[in-house]
């Protein structure tokens, strides 16, 4: 069974987060909610406490299959000042392994230059911060071992697209069918 790390910090946003996470579980993908702040109770940026099954210094995040960084602010700001952050998805990177944001998230890998020669989707404003990337306003793009998405309102086809990664047509059809979405 693959298994999603999916990185948070104080001020994510909630439903890229978790709308992300459950659609990656109905695919039967494992997902395990990360805190990065050193505590497993985090606070989303619209006030929401979300609470995480571990801290980043109790798992080794090489281990996953993917990592998956939210956007929202100031988490996608928090995500990126994080040295451990950084380097983890840096070294994923270089592996192939494969690294999803979405949001304002996709900025953090720009910084990372992970999106050096890669195509990739953000919200609208953090266009320049996609360094080295070829920027296009597609809801997801997926570019290698790269899958980046523009906001909350993409995050169910950018759940999927992630999924698609781990799983069949038939199972993506059966997660489709279950969300009633079209």
């Amino acid at each position: 069974m693959a298994v999603v790390y999916a990185f948070l910090a104080d001020g994510l946003e909630e439903v890229e987060c978790l709308a992300t996470a459950d659609v990656l579980i109905r695919a039967g993908v494992k997902v395990k909610l990360v805190s990065i702040t050193g505590k497993k109770e985090v606070k989303g940026a619209h006030g929401f406490g979300i609470h995480a099954d571990t801290l980043l210094h109790e798992i080794d995040p090489m281990k996953a299959d993917l990592l998956f960084l939210p956007g929202g602010m100031p988490g996608t700001v928090h995500l990126g000042e994080d040295d451990t952050v950084s380097q983890v998805i840096r070294e994923f990177a270089k592996e192939g392994k494969l690294v999803a944001a979405i949001c304002a998230a996709p900025s953090v890998l720009g910084q990372a230059g992970i999106l050096n020669g890669k195509k990739a989707a953000c919200h609208p404003g953090f266009e320049e911060k996609l360094t080295g990337a070829e920027v296009f306003f597609s809801p997801v793009v997926c570019d290698g071992n790269v899958i980046t998405s523009r906001g909350m309102g993409t995050a169910v086809p950018f759940g999927l697209a992630v999924a698609r990664y781990f799983t069949d047509d038939a199972t993506i059809e059966h997660v489709k069918a279950g969300l009633v979405y079209a």
